[in-house]
């Protein structure tokens, strides 16, 4: 089990009931084992961060992308949260909020390249 900061939890509920357009366009279409069969999470705690998707069978970590992930503070920001999730034997996939909401499709292909059928 990975590890997660317990305080999270209601904050990371919260979340799920306040989803981006984005994000709500991605869960649709990934949620109730969609993918080849394996379960996704949203907004999932795991050490001190909450991740947008998560999949523990294929052991990855989908993060949508605003504005604010695009300034210098936002990138260092990101590196930094990616190199302990990587650090946990995880892989990170990150897309812009724009990317899932017009090509939606390119997103998924991404997706179901990095599970195991």
């Amino acid at each position: 089990m990975l590890p997660y900061n317990k305080e999270l939890k209601q904050f990371s509920q919260k979340l799920r009931k306040n989803m981006t357009d984005a994000e709500r366009r991605l869960w649709s279409r990934i949620r109730g084992k969609q993918l080849n069969g394996h379960q996704f999470y949203r907004q999932k705690p795991i050490g001190e961060y909450i991740v947008d998707f998560y999949c523990a069978e294929a052991k990855l970590v989908i993060e949508l992308d605003g504005g604010q992930h695009y300034s210098e503070e936002g990138m260092e920001m990101d590196k930094i949260r990616d190199g302990y999730l990587q650090g946990l034997g995880l892989q990170v996939l990150r897309f812009s909020n724009r990317d899932v909401l017009a090509q939606t499709d390119s997103v998924l292909e991404k997706i179901m390249s990095c599970i195991p059928l």
